[in-house]
């Protein structure tokens, strides 16, 4: 059933409504019986009573002098009370005229205690209250009763009343809960209203928030916040694409050129093979670009997968510090290895742990300027292996510093200088890291260095060759050089 909102609260309302309705006037009339019952019981027990003390009076005079004190106390009573008596042996002594037209006889006394009886007598409904007492060494039956029929005309009158008039509450309640409920969802269709001005092209808009401090505000609130974080992943996602686009034109022209002029005129072999060198280079530069950027994708998507294996850690260290060496030494910098004595045993990738300490091993040789020095060292504390990665490179600027592990991300000073990579390698360093459980971290200033530590969590160690297993947080990561 598709209904609107407004319209299931005015039908929860309506029959909540009803029903609450309905119990408190079943409640009230329950109520109001109950105290007609209480009411009449206690008039008619009091008429009794006075019946019984007026006996006992003149009880000492005879019979007859009891007969005549009950005739002018029937006189005397203008309620339409009227009561019986009857004597030791089982005659009437007297009775009032309705007490002779009863609609059924009453039943027989057999207990000393009042009892009360509701009955008919002369087409009247009366609630008699009913006792055989000893006065004065004889036995007497008292019937006392009163006319109920006031008491039920005023609950025929609520009843009356009830039916009437719980209908059309509930109606007029439900109209006014409708109403209510548009007014409370007016906020609501106003949000509704301004989030479908809100595109692609005008993301900066918000949503109004409103002043008072309910669910609404927080609605309001939470969805600036998601506004506040699409926006953001629209502009990355935009950058990214302009980057991407950028970094992949170059290498693309630089192909295109570089066959075009090698086939405009007949060159010798030497000059083939440098143009095939040439594009064999930018074409590895290129396959290294959008192997990054699959990696991030299939990260991105849940999609990929490690292999994870028990390994050590200190022979990956060793076999990466060594093509570091080979670059720096390239370079004209100084390279320093301190090596951990102990063994660092893990479960990892050994192919993303490769990559990851070759990222940032290829990024501080290449932001280094001649002269400058690497320095890598491995330890291991509170259980994790250790890896710092120190340079005395340009450095990070510190409003660069929280954005550098962004995709794509360049700092202005390294673009000026024209050095070459895809600003993809720090992406992709976070993610091998935190996929294996750890966390990076940085620390730099501008013109002095900077410092990259990784922090990976320490298993065990296994005596012997260490067997290799699957495990389901993995991704897979190409073997090539970062970028």
């Amino acid at each position: 059933m598709n209904l609107t909102i407004r319209a299931r609260l005015t039908l929860l309302y309506f029959v909540v409504l009803a029903a609450s309705f309905a119990a408190f006037f079943w409640i009230c009339d329950f109520g109001f019986r109950r105290s007609i019952e209480i009411t009449v019981n206690d008039a008619s027990r009091s008429n009794l009573e006075r019946v019984r003390a007026v006996i006992e009076k003149a009880l000492p005079e005879g019979v007859p002098k009891v007969r005549h004190e009950l005739t002018e106390l029937s006189a005397l009573w203008a309620s339409g009370a009227i009561f019986e008596v009857a004597g030791p042996d089982g005659q009437w002594i007297f009775q009032s005229p309705r007490f002779q037209k009863p609609q059924a006889p009453l039943p027989e006394l057999e207990s000393p205690e009042v009892s009360f009886l509701t009955t008919n007598l002369d087409l009247l409904q009366y609630r008699i209250a009913r006792q055989k007492m000893a006065l004065g060494g004889y036995t007497f039956q008292i019937d006392a009763a009163v006319p109920t029929e006031p008491f039920d005309q005023a609950l025929d009158n609520f009843r009356l009343i009830e039916k009437e008039f719980l209908p059309l509450l509930v109606i007029l309640a439900s109209f006014l809960g409708y109403w209510l409920g548009g007014r409370a969802l007016a906020p609501v269709n106003r949000i509704i209203r301004s989030a479908e001005g809100i595109g692609v092209l005008n993301l900066s808009r918000r949503l109004e928030v409103p002043r008072a401090k309910d669910e609404l505000r927080r609605l309001t609130e939470t969805l600036n916040a998601m506004l506040d974080r699409i926006e953001s992943s629209v502009k990355r996602i935009t950058r990214f694409t302009a980057d991407a686009s950028h970094d992949l034109r170059t290498p693309l022209s630089l192909i295109r050129t570089s066959a075009e002029l090698a086939l405009r005129r007949k060159r010798s072999e030497e000059d083939y093979r440098e143009s095939l060198t040439r594009i064999l280079l930018i074409s590895e530069e290129t396959t290294q670009l959008i192997e990054g950027l699959l990696t991030l994708a299939r990260a991105d998507a849940g999609a990929a997968q490690l292999k994870c294996q028990s390994l050590d850690l200190r022979p990956i260290l060793l076999k990466v510090a060594h093509q570091a060496r080979f670059l720096a030494s390239a370079k004209g910098l100084s390279f320093t290895e301190h090596s951990c004595a102990e063994t660092l045993p893990m479960l990892a990738d050994p192919a993303a742990i490769e990559r990851l300490l070759l990222s940032l091993l290829d990024n501080a040789v290449k932001y280094t300027p001649v002269g400058g020095r690497v320095t890598v060292r491995a330890s291991s504390h509170h259980g994790s292996a250790i890896v710092e990665i120190e340079d005395t490179g340009m450095g990070i600027a510190e409003s660069d510093l929280p954005h550098i592990f962004e995709r794509f991300f360049r700092a202005d000073q390294a673009r000026s200088r024209e050095i070459r990579g895809s600003g993809l390698g720090l992406s992709i360093a976070r993610w091998i890291t935190e996929a294996h459980h750890g966390s990076i971290e940085v620390t730099s200033q501008l013109g002095k260095g900077s410092s990259f530590r990784i922090r990976l969590p320490l298993t065990a160690p296994i005596p012997g060759q260490m067997p290799s297993f699957a495990v389901n947080h993995s991704v897979s990561v190409p073997e090539s050089s970062v970028t």
